[in-house]
């Protein structure tokens, strides 16, 4: 599996979150599960799992074809922990899951 994390301006909302959902599942075609934390004045976070390296163009394209302007990319395509972790990194969770932080949760599309 890899992990591909994407640093996304200008989503303020749910709406916006599935907008960038759907654009990445018609313009890459991959079996994708998509997760946006929306940080609604700031950079706003999309994590894509996928069953391999995703190419950065074709995720830039289908970011921008919904909206929005991509501030950041990075992939990994090493193991995630299991377990209820995210594994990302991107929250300072430790793994453990925003949840597991008591944190609000992050807007969820997909």
């Amino acid at each position: 599996m890899t992990i591909t994390t994407v640093s996304v301006t200008g989503m303020t909302c749910g709406h916006c979150a599935d907008a960038v959902t759907r654009e990445l599942r018609a313009v890459v075609s991959e079996s994708l599960n998509v997760d946006a934390t929306v940080v609604d004045g700031g950079e706003s976070t999309v994590r894509i799992e996928s069953d391999g390296p995703l190419p950065e163009a074709a995720v830039r394209e289908a970011i921008e074809e919904a909206g929005y302007s991509v501030v950041a990319f990075g992939s990994d395509a090493e193991p995630q922990p299991s377990g209820g972790g995210c594994g990302c990194g991107g929250c300072g969770c430790g793994g453990k899951g925003r949840r597991g932080q008591g944190v609000g949760l992050p807007i969820v599309a997909g």
